[in-house]
C-alpha cells in the first residue's frame, strides 16, 4: 500500500499555494451513500493546497489506495471514494460489522491513516512528519471534507478549512 500511496504523493507534490474554498451546497451524497452525520467538526489545516491538486489528482489517490487495499489477500474494512463536481469530498465507508459505529472508532481509523501518512517521503521532505496529519494530507490534495461512516446509522463530517 506504502509504495503506491507514496507515488500518489509524489505525483501531487509540485509547489504548495492556498486554497480556494466554493460556497457550501446541500449535501446530496447524505442519505444515499451514508446516513446523515451524528457529529460534526471543522479542521483548520496546517497545509496549503498543493498548485496542481485537481480532480484527476484526488481520483487518483482514491484509485491508488483502492488498488492496494484490493491487492491484499482479505476483503477490505472499508472504502474510499470521492465525490463531488471536482471530487473534493473523501468518503469512508465500512464494509463490515466491525466498523465505525462510534466516533472513537472512527478517529482510530483516521489515527492510522495520519500514521500512513507521516510515513511518506512528501511528509519527511517538507520535514512536516510530527506535524501533519491525514486531513492535512486531504487538504493538500484538495479535499474539502471527509465522510467517515459505518454505512448504516453512523457518520462523522470533517469539513476542512
Amino acid at each position: 500500500m506504502r509504495l503506491r500511496f507514496v507515488a500518489m504523493l509524489a505525483a501531487a507534490l509540485v509547489f504548495v499555494v492556498p486554497a480556494v474554498h466554493a460556497q457550501g451546497q446541500a449535501d446530496r451524497h447524505e442519505g444515499y451513500y451514508y446516513p446523515g452525520p451524528v457529529t460534526e467538526e471543522s479542521y483548520v489545516s496546517r497545509a496549503e493546497t498543493l498548485v496542481n491538486a485537481d480532480r484527476a489528482k484526488r481520483l487518483g489517490f482514491i484509485t491508488g489506495l483502492t488498488g492496494e487495499q484490493l491487492a491484499r489477500p482479505y476483503w477490505p474494512t472499508f472504502v474510499v471514494f470521492a465525490k463531488g463536481a471536482e471530487a473534493e469530498k473523501l468518503i469512508i465507508v465500512s464494509t463490515g460489522d466491525s466498523g465505525f459505529r462510534t466516533i472513537y472508532q472512527a478517529r482510530a481509523l483516521l489515527a492510522q491513516l495520519t500514521a500512513t501518512a507521516r510515513g511518506t517521503p512528501l511528509f519527511r521532505e517538507l520535514k512536516v512528519e510530527d506535524l501533519f496529519t491525514f486531513f492535512d494530507l486531504a487538504k493538500m490534495l484538495g479535499y474539502r471534507q471527509i465522510v467517515i461512516s459505518d454505512g448504516e446509522n453512523f457518520a462523522h463530517r470533517v469539513n476542512i478549512d
